[in-house]
C-alpha cells in the first residue's frame, strides 16, 4: 500500500530544511515526506498525486510566501484533498491572520516559528491532527481508473476492453461519486473528455480509443518480425490453444486478435464443464492462464488488432491489419469465432452501449445492482451470464421464444437457475422494444402465445442469441457454408462451388480451408462442436497439420 504524504511550503529554503528533518525523523516510517520552496509547484504535485491516487494527510504551509499567500494555497489544495489536515506556520505578527484562516480554510492548527524543541512545540501537534485524519481514512484504490457516465457505449468500450485484457480497473461514476467530480475539476475535464483513463504514473488519456490505452498498458500494437512461421488470427480458446502449441514447439508464432484473449468464451462468469476443473472457472480466468502460457514460450501477440485481408504471395500469406500495417507469414490459422447476434428490434441500437448489452454480463454487474435485468437467449453464455447478474440485480428475467430451456441448456445450469429465487423464465416471449432517452429505461416485452405486450422498467438488457461467424473480412477466396463459416478438410473437395476450389494435387487436410496452408480451428469452422474444450482440441491439433504443411513447402 502506498504511504500517505505529507507535503510541506515554505519559500525560506533553511526553514524547510528543517521542517523537512523534523518530519523525517518523527513520520518517515508511516509516511512519505514531500518538501518545496514554492506554493506553485506544491500545486502542480497536488494535482498530479490526485491523478496517480496518491492520498495527502498533512498539508504544512508558511504564511508569508512570495508566490502565494500560505492560506491562499491552503484554500486552493482543499479542492484536489478536502480531508488533508491543513496546519500553517506563521510568525509571532500573523496570528490574526491564522485565526481567520481557521474559519476561512477550516485551518486545523497554526505553529508558531521557531517549534524548538519538536518533542514539545510541533510533535504533538502533528500526532493529534495526524490520529485524527487516520480515523477517518479508508486507503483508496491504487490503480487504472475510469471516469465517465455509467450508461455510455464510450465508456462501455473502456470498460470491456479493460475487463477482457485483465487489467484491474475502478470506474468512478460522475454522476455520483465526490472522487470522480474532484478529478475532473483538478484536471479541469469537460463532458467531451468523458469518458477519461487515469493512469499510475498520473497521466490522463481524454475520451481514448483502444490503441492510445493499448500502448499507454504497454500492448503491443505493431509486428517485431519480417516473417512468421504460423500466423493466428483471433486469441479466443482456439487461437490460444494455438499459439501455446505454436511457441511451445518452437515455430515463429504470431497472435493477433482485434480486442481481448478469451474470445466470446473470455466474457463467460463461469465454466463449469471443463476437463481438470471441478468447481469451474471464469472465461477470463482461463484467457488469462493461457496468454500467459503462451508468451512464456516466446510468443507475439498484437491487440487490440482487427486483421482486413489475407492474401497469398509465392505461397507465403501477406495479413493486412487495421492499422495499415503487413505481416508475412508461411502458415494462417484462422481462430475468429463468432460473435452474438444483433437484435435489431426498435432501440435497439441507439441504445447499445447504454443499456443494451451483447454478452458482458461480467463488466456491466455492477451497474445493475438492485435494478432488474432482462437476459435474451436460452444457450449456456445466457444461462451463465443470467447466475452472475443474479447476485447484483433484483430480479433476472430470461427471455426465451421456446417453451422452456431444456434443449438448449445444460441441465446443471437449469438446476442452478431453478434453485435462484431472483431468477424468472419467462417463455414463448420476445422483447420488442427498448425505451429510454440516454440509456435504457424500460422495454416491450411481448408474449407471443397470448398475443400481448407488456411495459416493463429495466436497467440492461444482455443478449445471447446464438452466433454468426466473424468471417466476412475473408472475403471470397475461401469456402463457406449457407450461414457464413469456413468450410475445411474433406467438405472442400465435396462442394460444388467454383467461387473457391481446390487446385492442389492432394487433398485438404482436415483442418485446412481452401486456401492452401490457412487453416482454421474452433467456432468459426463449419461443424465444429461449440465447446470451449473443442475449440481448444481443433487449436491444438492445427498446429500438427501446420508442421505437416511446412514440412511439405
Amino acid at each position: 500500500m502506498k504511504k500517505p504524504i505529507i507535503i510541506a511550503v515554505d519559500d525560506d529554503p533553511q526553514v524547510l530544511a528543517a521542517i523537512r528533518g523534523d518530519l523525517r525523523s518523527r513520520y518517515r516510517n508511516d509516511y512519505r515526506i514531500m518538501a518545496t520552496t514554492s506554493a506553485h509547484e506544491a500545486l502542480e504535485a497536488i494535482q498530479e498525486l490526485k491523478n496517480k491516487g496518491g492520498e495527502v494527510a498533512l498539508l504544512l504551509s508558511d504564511q508569508r510566501m512570495p508566490d502565494m499567500l500560505g492560506v491562499d494555497f491552503l484554500e486552493k489544495a482543499l479542492s484536489s484533498y478536502p480531508q488533508a489536515k491543513r496546519v500553517l506556520l506563521t510568525a509571532y505578527s500573523d496570528t490574526d491572520a491564522a485565526i481567520k484562516a481557521i474559519n476561512e480554510v477550516q485551518l486545523d492548527y497554526y505553529l508558531l516559528k521557531p517549534w524548538n524543541p519538536p518533542e514539545e512545540k510541533l510533535y504533538p501537534v502533528i500526532d493529534d491532527v495526524l490520529q485524527d485524519w487516520l480515523a477517518h481514512y479508508s486507503p483508496p484504490f491504487s490503480g487504472l481508473r475510469v471516469v465517465g457516465y455509467p450508461f455510455s457505449r464510450n465508456t462501455h468500450i473502456i470498460k470491456d476492453f479493460l475487463s477482457g485484457n485483465m487489467f484491474p480497473y475502478q470506474f468512478l461514476n460522475i454522476e455520483n461519486e465526490d472522487v470522480a467530480k474532484e478529478l475532473v475539476a483538478t484536471n479541469k475535464l469537460e463532458s467531451k473528455d468523458l469518458p477519461s483513463v487515469f493512469f499510475e504514473d498520473g497521466s490522463v488519456l481524454k475520451n481514448p480509443d483502444l490503441t492510445e490505452i493499448a500502448q499507454k498498458l504497454g500492448l503491443h500494437v505493431n509486428a517485431q518480425e519480417a516473417l512468421y512461421d504460423v500466423i493466428i488470427i483471433g486469441a479466443g480458446p482456439a487461437g490460444l490453444a494455438a499459439a501455446v502449441y505454436g511457441g511451445s514447439e518452437g515455430l515463429k508464432t504470431l497472435l493477433i486478435d482485434r480486442k481481448a484473449p478469451g474470445g466470446q468464451a473470455g466474457t463467460s462468469s463461469r465454466i463449469e464443464n471443463y476437463l481438470g476443473f471441478p468447481k469451474g472457472l471464469s472465461g477470463s480466468d482461463l484467457a488469462r492462464r493461457a496468454i500467459t502460457q503462451a508468451t512464456r514460450f516466446g510468443i507475439e501477440f498484437l491487440s487490440p488488432l482487427e486483421v482486413s485481408k489475407i492474401e497469398v504471395q509465392d505461397s507465403y500469406k501477406i495479413v493486412t491489419l487495421s492499422n495499415g500495417d503487413q505481416v508475412k507469414g508461411k502458415a494462417v490459422v484462422i481462430a475468429t469465432g463468432v460473435a452474438y447476434r444483433k437484435l435489431s428490434n426498435k432501440g435497439m441500437d441507439a441504445l447499445t452501449g447504454a443499456g443494451v448489452y451483447y454478452g458482458a454480463a461480467t463488466t456491466e454487474a455492477h451497474t445493475c445492482k438492485d435494478g432488474n435485468v432482462f437476459v435474451v437467449g436460452g444457450g449456456n453464455s445466457a444461462g451463465q451470464g443470467a447466475m452472475y447478474l443474479s447476485k447484483y440485480a433484483k430480479k433476472v428475467s430470461i427471455v426465451i421464444r421456446r417453451d422452456s430451456l431444456e434443449s438448449t441448456m445444460s441441465s446443471y445450469l437449469i438446476d442452478q437457475i431453478n434453485n435462484t429465487d431472483n431468477i424468472e423464465l419467462v417463455a414463448n416471449s420476445e422483447i420488442i422494444e427498448a425505451i429510454g432517452e440516454s440509456r435504457l429505461e424500460q422495454v416491450v416485452l411481448r408474449n407471443n402465445t397470448l398475443k400481448s405486450e407488456e411495459l416493463l422498467d429495466a436497467r440492461a438488457i444482455f443478449i445471447f442469441i446464438g452466433a454468426r461467424p466473424y468471417t466476412d473480412w475473408t472475403g471470397n477466396d475461401f469456402l463457406k457454408d449457407q450461414k457464413g463459416f469456413l468450410v475445411t478438410g474433406r467438405d472442400v473437395l465435396d462442394s460444388t462451388s467454383t467461387e473457391a476450389q481446390w487446385k492442389q494435387n492432394k487433398p485438404p487436410y482436415l483442418l485446412e480451408t481452401s486456401v492452401p496452408g490457412i487453416f482454421a480451428a474452433g467456432d468459426v469452422r463449419s461443424g465444429a462442436m461449440n465447446r470451449v474444450a473443442s475449440a481448444v482440441g481443433e487449436g491444438s491439433m492445427s498446429i500438427s497439420m501446420v508442421h505437416k504443411y511446412l514440412n511439405e513447402n
